[in-house]
């Protein structure tokens, strides 16, 4: 198996007696579940951020932020069921009428972007709140109304702690494995629609590692191959994450 096979190649199938090894059906179903995780994540997290930080009294907040931690600390497996049996089964297929089967990455990835809205809420809430608050009271001094100091005051000036929690979410969505082996399915292939299942790279790692491969077989070096181009990927988000905040951010 070549290295250009592995990155290029559009069909996964390690177990086969004709077997391939492409890994590009793995890396469309995770960009699909991790994409659609973020559409949800992103607005809710940072809009719950901005409530607690600039909205909420003190009283409230203490309330709310707990709780909103405790969430994080939900098992993902319980997210995965709930993925499954309601989000796939109810929601999409009954109530929506869509032409899904018993699997997709829609749900694996709406029940991913739930789960990791707490992590994007608290760490952008702790950016924003430690932003000075001589930078609001200048702001209001100037005529800025809350929502205009929001947002082109304190949202520039926490921007190093919001683009961190978000990579930590991407990051913990692209490395989800529950959610994924669970409701987005076990078939490797190209994934086009949302509405259709796929198999993930964390979600392949899950189910080839319950011990059919014989140790020490190219199918079984696949697990690592897998995981090493997931690390990968990890690395150079992050990377390009550190350059845009070096980029972009702003001292006080």
């Amino acid at each position: 198996m070549s290295v250009g096979e592995f990155l290029f190649g559009t069909r996964w199938a390690p177990r086969f007696a004709d077997a391939s090894f492409g890994v590009v059906p793995l890396i469309t179903a995770t960009l699909w579940t991790t994409v659609i995780a973020l559409l949800v994540a992103v607005p809710f997290g940072l809009g719950a951020a901005i409530m607690l930080a600039e909205y909420a009294r003190p009283r409230t907040r203490k309330i709310l932020k707990p709780v909103l931690e405790i969430l994080a600390g939900v098992p993902t497996v319980v997210y995965g069921f709930f993925a499954l049996q309601f989000v796939q089964s109810t929601v999409l297929r009954e109530w929506l009428q869509l032409p899904t089967g018993a699997f997709s990455v829609l749900a694996a990835g709406l029940v991913m972007g739930v789960m990791i809205i707490p992590t994007i809420a608290s760490i952008s809430e702790d950016a924003m709140s430690s932003v000075p608050n001589a930078l609001r009271q200048g702001s209001a001094a100037l005529g800025a109304n809350r929502m205009q100091t929001t947002l082109r005051v304190v949202f520039p000036a926490a921007l190093s702690g919001i683009v961190a929690a978000v990579v930590l979410g991407v990051s913990r969505a692209i490395g989800e494995t529950m959610i994924v082996a669970i409701a987005a399915g076990s078939q490797a292939r190209i994934v086009t629609n949302p509405l259709e299942q796929g198999q993930t790279m964390t979600g392949f790692i899950a189910n080839a590692a319950f011990g059919d491969s014989r140790v020490g077989s190219l199918e079984y070096n696949t697990l690592f191959a897998v995981g090493l181009l997931l690390f990968l990927i990890t690395l150079l988000m992050n990377c390009l994450s550190i350059r845009f905040v070096r980029r972009f951010r702003e001292a006080y």
